[in-house]
């Protein structure tokens, strides 16, 4: 499954880019990320290759019914001079484990100073799947769109 959503923000690309290239500013803004805090692997909180990795709790709800799952979540692309970041589920416990990969990308958009957004989240399993799911998480990035937009409209 694929999810894909696109915003154009009133701001540069520097300060767009801010917002989605560290996993625990999320939770500011999208209520799926309910938690992202970086992992204790090491001290600095960056994995073997020296990446940097989160604990990541994403939590959806449908009607009455609530789903949540863990994921440690390393950044595996950053380029800010691109404003490209990529951060992929990399488990260590040694099993098999479905894809997630969030890839965002910034770019100068339309306006004097605006800035775009194009993100992508691809998971690769069966647990999530389903349109009602799907539906459910574009509920959820369009409301967290209007949070980001508020968020970088406010920031000078």
């Amino acid at each position: 499954m694929d999810v894909e959503a696109s915003l154009e923000a009133p701001c540069s690309v520097d300060v767009l880019f801010g917002h989605v290239d560290d996993l625990a500013s999320y939770t500011a803004w999208i209520d799926l990320v309910h938690r992202a805090v970086p992992l204790a692997d090491s001290t600095s909180g960056v994995d073997e290759a020296g990446r940097p990795c989160w604990d990541v709790e994403l939590r959806a709800r449908l009607g009455p019914f609530a789903r949540s799952k863990r994921l440690r979540m390393v950044r595996t692309v950053h380029s800010p001079e691109r404003g490209l970041v990529v951060f992929e589920r990399v488990e260590v416990d040694g099993r098999e484990h479905s894809p997630w990969v969030l890839s965002a990308t910034v770019t100068t958009g339309a306006g004097e100073n605006g800035s775009r957004l194009d993100m992508n989240l691809h998971y690769g399993g069966g647990l999530w799947t389903g349109g009602v799911l799907e539906r459910a998480l574009r509920d959820q990035i369009s409301a967290g769109s209007d949070r980001l937009l508020r968020l970088v409209s406010a920031r000078p």
